[in-house]
């Protein structure tokens, strides 16, 4: 019997190295239920953000009595709201997303699936709440962000119909989903970003803009960082068709080179804009990496 949502991409004991670890977002959030996350927006939570004129209608238990005290003027204290994180994930299911350089590793978008599975089992353990958006040449699901195990379970079903294709339009996508989420929240994107770098890179400074907190998980196969080939081969662009054969050996050096600078490139524009960059490949165990990566940002954020 085919596995079906959450089981489909994690197992009992990979669930049970997710549990108790927590995504923190590293800025001010928006959201809607009592959590650890502070907000924008002013409450009644115990963390004193600022005071107020005092209006008729307001509770009198909230005037500060000490400034009534020194200035003879009523004033009401306002304090940080505690609210939950919404975590929107964007999963990017262009063609490319289809590689993997040995069959008995992921394709880069099978990774980059479980890979969100796990970050949203994450999320959920921590009561918060969590969405998806799948896309490639245009905008294929939008899940809402919500607090609910069996809503994640129904999302990671409808992950489960959706396949790599050809072409790719992400930074288009990833504008019509930045004006989309109206809130403060965290966005992880999943992407091998190969695409118009210069379009990804103004497409994140959009989330940015709109004082979202971004993580980008650049999702990549061993392969293509080294091309580690051993003997010639026909090579085919997954998104466009076409195809090219060419010994590896020969270009291992240039190639090297070349994805060193479209790494760093990312790496620069992404620290400049205060976005959380990491560099994922294929082999290495999806549990592993979220736990890693989750207790060094706990780490960063002290």
């Amino acid at each position: 019997m085919t596995k079906e949502g959450i089981a489909a991409y994690l197992n009992a004991a990979q669930m049970a190295k997710l549990n108790q670890l927590v995504l923190n977002s590293r800025y001010v959030v928006e959201g809607t239920l009592a959590g650890r996350h502070r907000s924008a927006q002013k409450g009644s939570s115990t963390e004193f953000a600022d005071h107020r004129s005092y209006m008729p209608g307001d509770d009198l238990k909230r005037i500060d009595w000490k400034v009534l005290g020194r200035t003879d003027k009523y004033y009401i204290r306002r304090y940080q709201d505690e609210t939950n994180l919404r975590v929107y994930l964007l999963l990017d299911r262009s063609g490319s997303m289809n590689y993997t350089s040995d069959l008995d590793r992921p394709t880069k978008y099978a990774y980059a699936a479980t890979l969100a599975a796990a970050l949203g089992y994450v999320v959920l353990k921590a009561r918060d709440a969590v969405g998806m958006y799948i896309y490639g040449e245009k905008m294929d699901a939008a899940l809402p962000c919500r607090n609910s195990f069996n809503e994640w379970n129904n999302s990671l079903k409808v992950l489960q119909s959706f396949k790599p294709e050809k072409g790719t339009h992400g930074a288009e996508v990833m504008h019509q989903i930045a004006e989309s989420i109206s809130r403060r929240a965290l966005v992880v994107l999943v992407s091998d970003l190969l695409d118009d770098q210069e379009e990804i890179v103004k497409a994140v400074a959009h989330f940015r803009k709109n004082m979202h907190d971004v993580i980008v998980f650049h999702t990549l196969d061993p392969v293509e960082l080294t091309l580690n080939l051993k003997r010639g081969a026909e090579f085919e662009d997954l998104e466009t068709g076409e195809k090219m054969i060419a010994d590896p050996r020969a270009m291992a050096k240039e190639y090297k080179d070349i994805m060193g600078q479209f790494i760093e490139t990312y790496r620069k524009a992404f620290a400049e804009m205060k976005v959380d960059y990491r560099l994922v490949t294929t082999d290495e165990p999806v549990d592993t990496f979220v736990r890693a990566y989750l207790e060094e940002r706990k780490r960063m954020s002290r």
